[in-house]
């Protein structure tokens, strides 16, 4: 089968067409034969070398997939041959899935929403899951409380604005004044252009925030929660400093690394096939250009998502 395999770290020109041996389901696992694979912004950075995620060259990256079963263990129940399925299989560990066709074990996927295309359900995984693991899983989000997400019109944050809407937030975001028309269409309530306003000056008392850009966004981000809100982050979850500075600040402190959950894609696939979700792609592209994808990526500014067919 064809892959898009790299022999070394280095920039997007390191991503090369390949023929490899196709892969064969084990115990628990079925075979499927990839539709769509998006781009998530930590690609590029595991690419380079710069976060080595998945160990040295030679690999395969991709993680966020859609396609059809073409085959299945004979101990898997969950899905029949024909099926159409997404999700994000393995993460952090490698899946390959920049390729024709991924195994992956059959609890970590479910089936495709009806009414998406297998673009954009490969849009959703990773991100969708990102974001509702911190504002469902973490933070509880509750009808009637206020939310600022930063990085709002990314592939994280499009899908953070509608998920905290259909469960009855108050939604700030943070995003280039040219995505506010876009967030706006997704139900944000109040948006902040970062580039001529400091969000630090305008917002307070909220009960959650969702950080996933770094550059010291975290901490700053403290002065705006109310006593006993929660500031949860998928770039700083590591910090030492972090969990003191906010409980100095009577708030609470929350990391977070996303995990494959069959539990959260079901519950995405419902917001999806009940009107109150959708990923945004920007962009398809062929599987053959995904050294042009992770360009676009590494650009920065991307609406949504970069998704590659194959």
């Amino acid at each position: 089968m064809r892959a898009i395999a790299q022999q070394s770290f280095g920039g997007p020109e390191v991503l090369q067409v390949a023929e490899v041996p196709r892969p064969v389901p084990g115990a628990t696992e079925v075979l499927v034969r990839v539709q769509a694979v998006s781009i998530n912004p930590v690609e590029p950075i595991i690419r380079s070398g710069a976060f080595p995620l998945i160990g040295q060259p030679p690999f395969t990256l991709g993680w966020d997939l859609s396609g059809v079963v073409e085959e299945a263990d004979p101990g898997v129940n969950r899905f029949r041959v024909g099926d159409e399925v997404y999700g994000m299989p393995y993460f952090p560990k490698a899946a390959g899935g920049y390729a024709e066709y991924v195994v992956a074990p059959s609890r970590q996927l479910v089936r495709k929403p009806r009414g998406l295309t297998h673009a954009e359900a490969a849009a959703l995984p990773l991100a969708g899951l990102t974001a509702w693991q911190m504002l469902v899983d973490i933070a509880e989000l509750q009808a009637g409380q206020r939310v600022l997400i930063h990085g709002a019109g990314g592939g994280v944050g499009h899908l953070a604005v509608q998920i905290a809407k259909a469960r009855g937030a108050f939604v700030i975001g943070t995003a280039s004044a040219g995505k506010h028309e876009f967030l706006r269409g997704l139900g944000a309530d109040k948006l902040i252009d970062y580039r001529t306003a400091d969000f630090v000056d305008v917002v307070r008392d909220v009960d959650v925030v969702l950080e996933t850009i770094g550059g010291g966004t975290a901490e700053r981000s403290l002065s705006t929660l109310r006593k006993g809100g929660i500031l949860v982050t998928a770039v700083e979850k590591a910090s030492t400093a972090l969990p003191k500075l906010a409980a100095a600040a009577g708030v609470r402190f929350a990391g977070i690394s996303v995990e494959p959950d069959v539990v959260g894609l079901e519950a995405l696939t419902q917001l999806v096939e009940s009107g109150k979700l959708h990923p945004y792609v920007q962009q398809t592209l062929p599987i053959e250009n995904a050294a042009k994808a992770h360009e676009l990526v590494e650009q920065g500014n991307v609406q949504g998502k970069i998704v590659l067919t194959a």
